[in-house]
């Protein structure tokens, strides 16, 4: 498999592109967080309570890389992902791209010193075939607004690399199988955040206790826990619970089978005391299916002889949640082929049934990961 793919990669060569900030001049859509949600919403639907299995993916990376697919982009194609994304214009979908990619670059220098939190990185790569030639607008865009990199290995080397060590073989033995002569382009990018709470959960208070599962079985998992009325940002609604747990540097949980749009309305989160506070320790890896998609992509390399579509996309994401803060990664990757021819005084928040999470940023809305447990014993 590895030496396939070498030669395969032999036969690609890696665009050469840097690292640029470009200047926000046009008026940003904002990040279409239902659109995100809906995604997660069908596959979670699909995929995730089917087989009781876990899920997470990352709105974040799916909406740049589609961003980029937009760039390249032509006729009822680009109309749909301009409705997927939220956006009227290729001007708002890059401007907002560049504030979405320095929002994933929060490092300031002071001194010669980088500080800032959270851990929170984001690159793209593209791969190129050696016979196709990138048209210059959509070059100047990959190495401009989209930070492309110089890629010197396979795409699952760089993808390992870039969320350290956390998501490997992206790119699996059924994409090795389709990316042939007639591959034109992959596109990839990775993301990866690690944070910690505000407030750590002290281990020694961590205990077994009893999650119930969608089909009425239970399973033992550990629960961490804070100090009894501790305060949190909390609101209790009609059929389910949100409590804000914040980050070191920053100031979602939800039932949304039938209503994704939840989270894209502000809820009014009361500063409450806690009585009872148990939430399960989790860590898991989920790779959602795609299937095979056609699009008018006539706007990235010169000379096609045939029409360009994608062939597959890839998405894998890993997600741990402990005492000490939360580490996640994602990475996704395109394969562009050229086709031939009421509150209770004292609340509590037991998160011992299936529950949905969101790691957002709260000032942009941009939802970086969002997921749900529906057994924190699996995949541990």
């Amino acid at each position: 498999m590895h030496k396939h793919y070498e030669q395969v990669n032999s036969q690609l060569t890696q665009n050469i592109a840097f690292k640029l900030k470009v200047p926000i001049e046009a008026e940003t859509s904002s990040f279409n967080t239902y659109f995100c949600l809906l995604l997660a919403n069908n596959i979670l639907q699909e995929k995730g309570v089917e087989n009781g299995s876990n899920t997470v993916i990352s709105p974040f990376s799916f909406h740049l890389l589609l961003s980029l697919i937009a760039v390249g982009s032509n006729g009822r194609t680009l109309e749909q992902l301009f409705h997927c994304l939220g956006s009227k214009s290729l001007e708002e979908i890059n401007s907002l791209a560049s504030q979405m990619i320095d929002l994933a670059s929060p490092f300031k220098e002071s001194n010669g010193v980088s500080i800032g939190e959270p851990d929170l990185s984001f690159v793209n790569a593209a791969w190129v075939a050696q016979h196709l030639k990138l048209k210059p607008s959509f070059q100047e865009i990959v190495e401009g607004v989209y930070h492309a990199e110089k890629v010197v290995a396979e795409v699952n080397a760089w993808a390992e690399t870039a969320t350290r060590g956390l998501i490997r073989s992206l790119l699996t033995a059924e994409a090795l199988k389709v990316v042939n002569e007639d591959t034109a382009l992959i596109l990839a990018n990775a993301l990866y955040f690690k944070e910690t709470w505000a407030q750590l959960f002290d281990t020694s208070k961590t205990k077994q206790r009893v999650f119930h599962l969608l089909d009425g079985e239970k399973v033992h998992v550990p629960f961490m826990t804070s100090n009894r009325f501790e305060r949190y940002l909390y609101n209790k609604f009609e059929d389910f619970k949100i409590l804000k747990l914040p980050y070191k540097t920053k100031q979602l949980l939800q039932m949304f089978k039938s209503n994704p749009e939840y989270f894209n309305k502000r809820f009014d989160l009361v500063n409450e005391k806690i009585s009872d506070f148990w939430v399960p320790r989790f860590k898991f890896e989920f790779e959602p299916p795609f299937n095979r998609r056609k699009a008018e992509i006539t706007e990235m390399v010169d000379s096609v002889t045939g029409r360009l579509f994608v062939r597959k996309m890839f998405h894998k994401c890993f997600i741990e949640v402990n005492e000490e803060g939360t580490e996640a990664a994602a990475s996704t990757a395109v394969m562009i082929e050229q086709q031939q021819q009421s509150v209770n005084p004292n609340p509590s928040f037991v998160a011992d049934h299936p529950f949905m999470f969101m790691i957002k940023e709260e000032i942009s809305g941009v939802v970086f990961f969002v997921g749900a447990v529906l057994n924190p014993s699996l995949d541990s």
